[in-house]
């Protein structure tokens, strides 16, 4: 409690938690002398910050008293009218820092008194009182104005209720209102008063029913409820709509026929059923017959229809269904009998074979529907252009499929058409599409299409296409081009013509100039075409999912897919590379490989391979390779020497032919192979000769080894590459050989 500090000449006493019993003289003495001094301690005040508030609360509600003092320490006494509190349930005391509390919760009579709050050590006292608020509640008889309660209003203030014909309807109406109110019931409003029979009224306490038993056209309509009471008066309007099967379709008649079709046509039901009609139904049988056949499964919602596949001259009726949300009408009106028969269709293919001063030759071919009636003969016929005044070139019909229209004025521009008749009457015209002038043409338009573009032209992507292709026709014909049926982009080829030729130039080929190219060369309505199909080929992506299948020994087989891009070429073969995965140095082990598979061999064991597959087209290896998603590991074995107990065989052996070659006959352009096997120790030399001469690097030729069986690939083979084929197979020891013959037949 007592701590002494010296500071210099300074000697300092400090009393920690100076209380009253500290209260004295002190005196401290040196050498130099004594000095005293006297200590009084008063006792500290308290101030306080907020004091405590009356209250007036309800019953059951919370009262808070809480007062602030300045000392934290100070502890105190809640008294109610002068008796100390204790705490309960309801009465909660509470001291946090400077703040004093008392709760009192669900306030209750008792609970009004005066509250004082007592601080521990202070002669000092906070009061205040508690006032008890007692609420009165006096009842009061209820009267409530009448209400309907309906659940269907939607948007409209009349409530429509929909019941199908012959189904029993039932309306509940809750009603509320006090005192009970009285319901009346009116009919499109005449008051309505039956509770019994098929038509009543159900009357419930806070419900009133509206029944329909077996409901009808008749009692559609306006149905409306009225409640009262003293308080008031409350109405609903009710609107009660029955839905039916529809009527029949009227006037239901054929308008049309043809050689193996009529057109029918009708008008809607006049009565829908109370509900839109969704289409119809169509059967149709032979007059006579009491088959009837449907035309439509489906739901047929036009009122034309066109019935089809008929037999000319035979009688034929069609009835028709009406059909609704609710059903089909019960009978179906039907039609007049009726027979199919028409004229034919108009002739195909006229065009212009000659022309004079004077005549014009047309030529045509004979319409794709004749039917039955067959055909009479033809009617030509010609007006001048900017007229619609045409004049029968022939007074008799024209049996054959050519006429020369003589006695023309020269110079004037016509038009021609042509007609097939026969007892039906007259087909739709075959029309020129362009007037002809009358005059003498000196030549007509053809093109001279050199030789190499009668197949396929093939470019490299960048290259250049300059295509020269002559022609001749006087006048000058007019010349157009177009690709693929669109006319040409300027933009991306440019086309030159002359007085006898057409220069199509692209300066740098893409691959989107494929397609196939169309010239045209016309003289009034003489026309000549030709066609030249272009392909720009590019190098093909690399090859697709290469994968290791199989791992086993010092091999591994590796199969993929083929690029998904092409190069808009064939793929002629792949590239097939390895690389160990410590080094990661690619070595090729095959080039020019057919199939989209490969067997490695000659792995090094312990180590693990990647491999890579480049494709290859006509214009060369793909720029990135497909790398496969897995590798080979040539695991190590245990290797134990065991030193031989015996003499080894010898194995070796001169070549011989175990399978030799069979003769083949193949068809042209389609890819085939010689297969032979052979066996011999060392491993013999195999060399493939054609008509004795040795097969080396020719691309045609693919030649295989694997496991003593010996397959020579020949890619779609000619004429030119029939003949004798021979296998030698040459060692050490000796050598063998075997021939076959190869014939190759064009189709015919």
């Amino acid at each position: 409690k007592y701590r002494f500090r010296k500071d210099g000449k300074k000697h300092i006493l400090i009393i920690n938690e100076a209380t009253k019993a500290d209260t004295g003289r002190y005196s401290v003495e040196t050498n130099g002398g004594t000095c005293e001094a006297d200590l009084v301690v008063e006792d500290k005040k308290l101030e306080i910050l907020q004091g405590i508030a009356d209250l007036t609360v309800k019953a059951a509600e919370q009262a808070v008293f809480k007062c602030e003092v300045s000392d934290e320490k100070v502890t105190g006494r809640w008294l109610k009218n002068g008796l100390e509190i204790r705490p309960s349930k309801r009465i909660t005391m509470s001291h946090k820092g400077r703040v004093h509390k008392l709760v009192i919760d669900d306030v209750r009579p008792e609970d009004e008194a005066d509250y004082t709050f007592v601080p521990d050590g202070y002669a000092l006292s906070l009061s205040a009182k508690l006032n008890f608020l007692e609420v009165v509640i006096e009842y009061v008889p209820l009267e409530e104005p009448p209400k309907i309660h309906l659940d269907c209003s939607g948007g409209t203030p009349v409530n429509t209720i929909i019941v199908v014909a012959g189904n029993k309807l039932r309306f509940d109406v809750p009603i509320t209102g006090e005192p009970a109110p009285t319901v009346t019931w009116f009919k499109e409003n005449v008051e309505f008063t039956d509770i019994e029979g098929r038509v009543h009224i159900d009357p419930k306490p806070d419900l009133s029913s509206f029944v329909i038993d077996g409901a009808n056209r008749e009692d559609e309509g306006n149905y409306k409820i009225v409640v009262t009471n003293p308080s008031g008066q409350d109405n609903a309007t009710l609107y009660v709509k029955v839905v039916d099967i529809p009527d029949p379709p009227q006037n239901v008649k054929i308008v049309d026929v043809g050689e193996d079709w009529a057109d029918v046509v009708w008008d809607p039901p006049k009565y829908d059923g109370g509900q839109e009609i969704q289409g119809y139904y169509i059967e149709r049988k032979k007059k006579g017959s009491q088959r009837w056949m449907k035309m439509n499964f489906d739901v047929y919602t036009d009122t034309k229809y066109q019935s089809t596949n008929m037999i000319e001259g035979v009688l034929y009726e069609i009835r028709i269904y009406a059909v609704n949300a609710i059903g089909i009408s019960q009978e179906a009106n039907t039609t007049n009998p009726f027979m199919p028969i028409a004229p034919t269709s108009e002739p195909q293919h006229l065009t212009v074979e000659d022309v004079t001063d004077t005549t014009c030759t047309l030529k045509w071919r004979p319409p794709d529907r004749i039917g039955a009636g067959g055909i009479d003969g033809y009617l030509i016929e010609y007006c001048k252009e900017g007229s619609d005044e045409w004049v029968e070139a022939n007074t008799e019909l024209v049996e054959r499929c050519g006429y020369t229209v003589k006695g023309l004025p020269t110079g004037e521009k016509l038009f021609f058409r042509v007609r097939s008749v026969n007892i039906a009457g007259k087909s739709e015209p075959a029309t020129l599409g362009q007037p002809v002038t009358i005059r003498e043409i000196v030549q007509s338009p053809k093109i001279r299409l050199p030789r190499q573009l009668r197949q396929t032209y093939i470019k490299k992507v960048g290259e250049q296409v300059n295509l020269l292709i002559p022609f001749q026709g006087k006048p000058r014909p007019k010349v157009t081009w177009s690709k693929d049926g669109q006319p040409l982009d300027p933009k991306q080829v440019s086309v030159r013509t002359s007085e006898c030729d057409t220069i199509l130039f692209i300066r740098s080929s893409e691959r989107s100039h494929s397609g196939k190219y169309e010239l045209t060369v016309q003289i009034e309505n003489m026309v000549d075409t030709a066609t030249v199909s272009i392909r720009i080929v590019d190098k093909p992506g690399p090859a697709h999912a290469v994968m290791v299948k199989e791992v086993w020994g010092f091999n591994a087989l590796l199969e993929w897919q083929q690029p998904k891009d092409n190069g808009n070429s064939d793929i002629t073969g792949y590239t097939i590379q390895k690389a160990d995965k410590k080094t990661m140095e690619w070595f090729t082990i095959y080039e020019h490989n057919r199939q989209p598979r490969c067997t490695v061999s000659d792995l090094i064991m312990g180590n693990e391979y990647y491999f890579r597959v480049y494709s290859e087209n006509i214009v060369g290896l793909s720029d990135s390779p497909g790398v496969s998603k897995n590798t080979a590991v040539i695991e190590k074995t245990g290797l134990i020497y065991k030193p031989r107990d015996y003499n080894e065989m010898d194995i070796n052996e001169a070549p011989k032919f175990l399978t030799p070659l069979t003769d083949r006959v193949v068809v042209a352009g389609y890819s085939t192979a010689l297969n032979c096997a052979v066996r011999g120790h060392p491993k013999p030399k195999v060399i493939w000769m054609k008509n004795k001469m040795e097969i080396k690097d020719d691309p045609k030729f693919l030649m295989k080894h694997n496991q003593g069986v010996l397959t020579l690939n020949i890619r779609k083979p000619s004429p030119f590459d029939g003949g004798t084929y021979t296998c030698k197979a040459i060692n050490d020891l000796g050598e063998a050989e075997v021939d076959c013959k190869l014939e190759v037949r064009v189709p015919q």
